[in-house]
């Protein structure tokens, strides 16, 4: 077996990713800057391999911010220099499913290591929810 598959070394901590997984049209999304960021590439040369391959990101794996949702994100991130209302580009955010897409078009090993994290994060993150749900629908239960 490769040693990946050994072990789950951690490019970055899961906490790290989840920070950065929002909640946008009740969706859960990452932004273009974060993933960027992650995979140690530029945002620009992350949207590039995008266009691209556009084919491969249909309107349920990706979609570009409104210019009230950008704001919104914006302000939500403690750290960013208050650059005013301008946004010169409008962000896209990607899917769980089209997080998985870029894997075909970031062929990096950090991207593509970083995007195995990701997928883990999200898996674990619906296996939460899900714990949730059972755990109400037993109390739920234990009430009546």
């Amino acid at each position: 077996m490769r040693s990946a598959e050994n072990h789950h070394s951690s490019l970055v901590p899961s906490e790290v990713i989840e920070s950065k997984i929002l909640l946008i049209r009740g969706q859960k999304v990452m932004l273009d800057r974060d993933l960027a960021l992650l995979y140690g590439v530029t945002t620009k040369a992350l949207n590039q391999a995008v266009k691209r391959n556009i084919e491969r990101f249909p309107d349920d794996f990706m979609f570009r911010l409104s210019l009230e949702e950008a704001a919104i994100s914006r302000s939500q991130i403690v750290t960013l220099k208050k650059q005013g209302s301008n946004i010169k580009y409008l962000p896209h955010a990607f899917t769980e499913q089209g997080i998985a897409m870029l894997s075909s078009v970031l062929k990096s090993k950090t991207a593509i290591q970083v995007n195995i994290q990701i997928m883990r994060v999200f898996t674990k993150l619906r296996e939460i929810l899900a714990s949730h749900k059972d755990l109400r629908k037993k109390i739920e239960e234990i009430r009546v």
